[in-house]
């Protein structure tokens, strides 16, 4: 699928970052995108050459093993979060490291990565650990965002040539904990699930047919049940600020969570912010 936009990615100088770095060129090779923008943030004029160090020779290492792409580099005043924010108003993705810490004292990278998540206007990968296989899993629950989210999911998994897992999380909320379900009850809550989730998948598997595709219903807490689900995954795709239609299930509540617990890369996307 043809690119217009550019990949941006936040750099530090933490291992982290470099990471985070690495998996931004190579899903923009994917996605033919036309540029990656390695920025690096800086407090402190005095420290800018300090700064371009550091993101110098990331953007070198770059542009050397991904010849096709153009690859930039910037050092910008500010707060990193605010930069990368401002950024994302004209990129189709934003990747940041999900734990960064460099030796200057005005970035904290990996502290921001959250609140970019959570607020850029396209989607927002954190990057904890570089993979090249696995499945996409997506979480699902019938909302605006666990559409944007689905669209995202496809289309990464048909660039990747992956299966994609799509994961709808309940909870029982009506009974008190002393009361527990019998089994029956809890099968047919199961199916229900299921059947949401099948509804959810209907048009996006005619359109992606290319993709295999596994629906799974787990009872539990969200973020533990996703976290567990990608596992060892390519990458987990999350709705930003969605609620369900299933009772209990609040996904979007649970995207930060799986950002400090999921140990793939985990994509952030919100309805009307989705760049394929």
């Amino acid at each position: 699928m043809e690119s217009s936009g550019r990949v941006v990615v936040g750099v530090d100088g933490s291992e982290s970052s470099l990471t985070a770095a690495a998996w931004a060129a190579g899903e923009a090779d994917l996605r033919h995108a036309k540029q990656v923008h390695l920025v690096m943030v800086s407090g402190d004029p005095a420290r800018d050459d300090e700064a371009w160090e550091i993101v110098g020779p990331v953007a070198e290492q770059t542009a050397d093993r991904h010849p096709r792409l153009a690859v930039s580099s910037g050092v910008e005043p500010g707060a990193p979060a605010d930069v990368l924010l401002q950024l994302s108003d004209e990129a189709e993705l934003v990747v940041v490291g999900s734990r960064g810490r460099s030796t200057l004292a005005a970035t904290l990278l990996g502290s921001v990565s959250a609140k970019v998540a959570a607020h850029a206007q396209c989607p927002v990968v954190v990057v904890r650990d570089h993979r090249d296989s696995g499945a996409v899993v997506v979480g699902v629950d019938n909302s605006p965002h666990s559409s944007a989210a689905l669209r995202y999911a496809f289309d990464s998994a048909s660039r990747y040539g992956s299966e994609l897992v799509a994961v709808q999380v309940w909870q029982d909320v009506e009974y008190a904990p002393v009361v527990p379900r019998m089994e029956y009850e809890l099968a047919d809550l199961r199916d229900e699930a299921l059947r949401g989730v099948a509804e959810q998948l209907a048009g996006w598997t005619e359109s992606y047919p290319d993709v295999p595709v596994r629906k799974v219903a787990q009872r539990g807490h969200p973020v533990a049940e996703l976290a567990a689900a990608a596992k060892d995954a390519r990458l987990l795709v999350v709705g930003h600020r969605g609620r369900g239609g299933f009772t209990g299930l609040l996904l979007g509540s649970v995207a930060a969570g799986v950002l400090h617990h999921a140990s793939c890369p985990v994509a952030v996307v919100r309805a009307g912010g989705v760049a394929s």
